[in-house]
């Protein structure tokens, strides 16, 4: 974890104490750490049908930054406590509960926002203005129609968790770190990646759900050879709430080409080795497009790293700046 420095002093790494000293530090933090339009509810109740599998999340996220809202089952983990293992199979409890038994976890949640005034005008504006019947609507929307996904909030990335976990399940699982750090006179500094940031700067006005292309920056040596020759992408990081629903990835060759190119259906997203990145598969070879290029002084610059967008607003694209 290292140490921070600042113009007021170092700060060092510390290190929680246990999960509840860890759960407060999510509390401290949680409006930044899932970002505007989300909502978090850190209530542990029982979940799954009577005789089946039950178990206890850390909470959910209900995340209202668009039309389609969707929720997220927490799992906070330290990483001392062997936490693969231990998250794999919670997950995939979570996963089983909520299947056999999304009532009760739709009851959960009702009682949760009940509790808390403010989350419950938070939601019925939302509902008025996205056209839903009522708080049970929604509830029905996020518990019955949107699809099952798991967010692990943990002190240290292992074992290149995030793919690990990718592995073993099908449906999207975010990873989340969060370190603290403290000075010699005791104040505290948080590190983390907000949830799905870079997405929302990247892609403002689309829904998350709707992505489903990434585009990729690609030098010469490995457009011929790998994109073209190979018919799959390595080695490259893929938020895993994102994986499942990508379908199509472009390559943006850098300069001098400075243009997407080509786009590809996805076959498949794998882990690549030990890396904790991936490698996208394709369904059949890369087809020319476009090509969609860099405008010069434009508002969007060269690809440096990975970027989200949609499949049909890449295809109507001019240039780089009409997708970003």
């Amino acid at each position: 974890m290292g140490t921070i420095w600042t113009q007021k002093g170092l700060y060092r790494a510390a290190p929680y104490q246990n999960e509840a000293d860890f759960e407060q530090a999510i509390a401290k933090v949680h409006a930044e750490l899932f970002g505007p339009d989300r909502i978090y509810l850190p209530v542990k109740k029982k979940m799954g049908a009577k005789g089946g599998v039950q178990n206890i999340p850390d909470g959910y996220l209900i995340d209202l930054t668009g039309h389609h809202p969707r929720l997220y089952v927490l799992e906070n983990e330290l990483a001392a406590h062997d936490p693969l293992r231990h998250i794999a199979v919670q997950i995939l409890q979570f996963s089983l509960s909520f299947e056999s038994e999304g009532r009760g976890v739709k009851k959960i949640l009702f009682a949760a926002l009940q509790e808390q005034p403010h989350l419950l005008k938070q939601c019925d504006t939302y509902i008025v203005e996205h056209q839903f019947r009522n708080l049970d609507h929604l509830l029905e929307h996020l518990v019955f129609e949107s699809p099952f996904a798991a967010l692990v909030i943990i002190d240290e990335l292992v074992d290149n968790l995030g793919t690990v976990l990718s592995e073993k399940f099908q449906f999207g699982v975010e990873v989340i770190e969060l370190s603290r750090y403290e000075s010699p006179t005791g104040e505290q500094a948080y590190t983390f990646e907000p949830f799905l940031a870079d997405i929302v700067q990247d892609m403002p006005t689309v829904e998350t759900n709707e992505i489903d292309t990434v585009v990729v920056p690609a030098r010469a040596d490995g457009m011929e050879p790998v994109f073209l020759g190979e018919n799959r992408w390595y080695a490259i990081r893929i938020h895993g709430t994102m994986r499942p629903q990508i379908k199509h990835i472009a390559a943006y060759e850098v300069a001098p080409v400075s243009a997407i190119t080509y786009v590809a259906p996805v076959k498949s997203i794998e882990p690549w080795k030990d890396t904790g990145k991936y490698v996208v598969n394709f369904a059949a070879p890369a087809e020319k497009i476009g090509p969609v290029p860099l405008v010069k002084n434009g508002r969007v610059k060269a690809l440096q790293n990975l970027r989200y967008t949609t499949r049909a607003r890449l295809l109507s694209a001019k240039t780089l700046d009409d997708i970003w």
